[in-house]
């Protein structure tokens, strides 16, 4: 599996992402909250495969990206100023945005912020109104206990990292949530609750450009009213179900032809790929 590893400049910190294939354009993914690009990974390289060059980005607070303990900085309108800095530094005029959970909904703000800059959406497991209840009773609690066991965190996090990392690149991801230090675990869970988690239907409404939503069922935290609410909030907007949360990280091949049907239909040209694979 091999791919680029770069940083840039933002503001006063760095941010990390990978760079997979070298289509002649750009589809941009997001992880999920205390995540990073490795849950990614495995979609990046099929759709690199595919003939796209897929970028993955580590948001501030999130995998080898800079982890600041300020929450003012961790707030979901603010990574998709990250995102909007990647393109800048890619220079990178319109590119897919997409991204689960935490990353769905960066990217609807990275719509609603810069629809010049939106090719296209791609939206997977998004966090809206019928999920804000099981992310309170979540995440408010776990702050508290980072907050206040702090040398219980840190005893916790230094065994996760001790630990051998798994070949499967979301069990590496999750394992590396399960090493953060308190500090930077308190600064993400605080900073997502403050501010707006994804924009307000007027303006999910008055986005136009293409979008794939993917929902699935039995998922508290993602549910799949949210997922079919915004499919008709969203003017040109398509759903697809997933058989699990974890279909597109273990399982991608059934779900694959159909999102790559979905790129190339909107415009999303691809390298022609030799030797049996597809090309545009």
């Amino acid at each position: 599996m091999i791919y680029e590893l770069r940083h840039f400049e933002y503001g006063e910190h760095r941010l990390s992402y990978e760079v997979h294939g070298a289509g002649p354009q750009t589809v941009v993914l997001l992880h999920g909250l205390l995540l990073d690009a490795n849950v990614n990974r495995d979609l990046g390289c099929a759709l690199a495969d595919a003939g796209f060059r897929v970028v993955l980005l580590d948001l501030l607070g999130h995998g080898r990206s800079d982890r600041p303990h300020d929450p003012t900085l961790h707030r979901f309108d603010l990574y998709a100023k990250q995102v909007i800095a990647l393109l800048d530094h890619l220079q990178v005029r319109q590119a897919v945005i997409g991204g689960l959970s935490l990353g769905a909904d960066v990217s609807l703000h990275v719509a609603a912020l810069a629809p010049n800059r939106v090719r296209a959406l791609f939206i997977e497991m998004p966090v809206m109104e019928w999920a804000t209840p099981s992310a309170a009773i979540l995440f408010a609690p776990l702050l508290v206990t980072v907050r206040r066991a702090k040398p219980l965190v840190r005893l916790w996090a230094k065994f996760w990292r001790a630990m051998p990392r798994p070949r499967n690149n979301t069990g590496i991801s999750l394992m590396n949530l399960l090493s953060m230090a308190p500090e930077e675990l308190g600064a993400v869970l605080h900073g997502i609750l403050v501010g707006p988690v994804v924009p307000e239907i007027a303006a999910r409404r008055a986005m136009t450009m293409p979008t794939l939503i993917i929902g699935h069922t039995g998922d508290f935290l993602h549910p799949f009213d949210d997922a079919a609410a915004l499919a008709r909030q969203l003017p040109n907007a398509k759903f697809i179900e997933a058989r699990s949360i974890l279909e597109l990280r273990t399982r991608p091949e059934r779900m694959l032809p159909e999102i790559v049907q979905f790129f190339t239909e909107n415009g999303m040209q691809r390298r022609v790929v030799s030797r049996g694979k597809s090309g545009a």
